[in-house]
């Protein structure tokens, strides 16, 4: 009889798989991001003294947290979902913020919900594409967002637009447009309001619905849940038009606060909001993480980005940095998943 081939089990070995996993990666698992959060506050005070707890920079850091959170939820669930993540997100932004700007003249919220039904449609192509035909999510959302580049610059000739240009004498619109991104409601900035309901309804779907129960599924295993009876590829287009839907309320944001759209204003936005993802303890390898931890990871970079800027680290090293950071996680996330025995 062949012998069995020798397992940890039988070796006396115990598997050891589980405990292998990156020193920072537990840290940040289960001390907690807000751990960092604490450090960075710390590091921001002392590295610019007089100037980093002062109420314009509290101002500026909140409302760029506010639009990179919006975004990083719709992005959590790319991930949660095993699709790494969507790195169309730029032109999502840039284009639903360019198509409220375009039918301002409607009225505010018949422009609001253009904007939001337009990126929608090209988080339906997204997970079409993916979820259906089985295109690699990187490639296909990368290729699909220099074609929207394309698309964009072409039908607006590659300039910008503006509301008070388009409205005509639909002035309340774009009173109404311009306010959205710099009121506030007993003191709390609308962009936090919306950002802090975007991450409740993404943790409540996440973890108190059905659908969240089967994207954990398919986010931990494709085949197991297509075998159980999931349907996969309405799970996978689901997750798309969500983030889809997230990156356009920040897009319409993002076009208030400029007073304009244009092509560019997405731009950084996929890897600033997969950052957070990843550094709030989500996985490339999907189906693991929550939606507190990548309210942590979002606060983590906004501090980063703040105390950059605030010593004077001119923007191109900024992405330097930044850029450094995404490759260091996604190596801990990748190496921490290989040996958890999922990579």
């Amino acid at each position: 009889m062949p012998e069995k081939p020798e397992t940890a089990k039988t070796s006396g070995v115990e598997d050891s798989r589980s405990v292998r996993q990156s020193v920072f990666m537990v840290f940040i698992n289960r001390v907690g991001i807000f751990a960092v959060v604490a450090l960075l506050l710390i590091v921001g005070g002392v590295v610019a003294p007089g100037k980093y707890f002062t109420l314009a920079n509290i101002r500026s850091t909140v409302q760029a947290i506010s639009l990179l959170g919006m975004v990083a939820v719709g992005m959590a669930f790319v991930t949660y979902s095993a699709n790494y993540a969507d790195m169309s997100a730029p032109m999502t932004i840039a284009f639903s913020g360019m198509i409220t700007v375009a039918t301002i003249w409607l009225g505010f919220w018949p422009a609001v919900i253009c904007g939001v039904i337009a990126g929608a449609f090209l988080g339906l192509i997204n997970g079409l594409m993916v979820g259906k035909f089985r295109a690699h999510p990187i490639i296909w959302t990368m290729a699909f967002n220099f074609v929207m580049s394309g698309v964009v610059r072409w039908i607006w000739s590659g300039t910008q637009i503006y509301p008070d240009v388009v409205a005509g004498d639909n002035v309340k619109a774009v009173e109404t447009f311009y306010a959205i991104s710099r009121s506030s409601y007993l003191g709390v900035p609308i962009m936090v309001i919306v950002m802090a309901l975007v991450f409740l309804a993404g943790s409540f779907i996440l973890t108190s619905t059905r659908f969240g129960n089967q994207l954990k599924v398919v986010g931990s295993n494709y085949e197991v849940a297509r075998l159980s009876g999931i349907n996969v590829a309405g799970s996978i287009i689901l997750v798309y038009v969500i983030n889809a839907v997230c990156a356009s309320i920040a897009g319409i944001f993002l076009a208030s606060m400029a007073k304009t759209g244009a092509y560019y204003t997405g731009d950084g936005y996929d890897f600033r909001a997969v950052t957070s993802v990843l550094l709030g303890g989500m996985t490339l390898a999907g189906g693991r993480g929550h939606m507190l931890g990548v309210f942590g990871g979002v606060i983590t970079i906004g501090i980063l980005n703040n105390i950059m800027t605030l010593i004077g680290i001119p923007t191109f090293n900024q992405w330097l940095v930044q850029g450094i950071v995404f490759l260091f996680i996604v190596w801990l996330n990748t190496n921490s998943s290989r040996k958890l025995g999922r990579g």
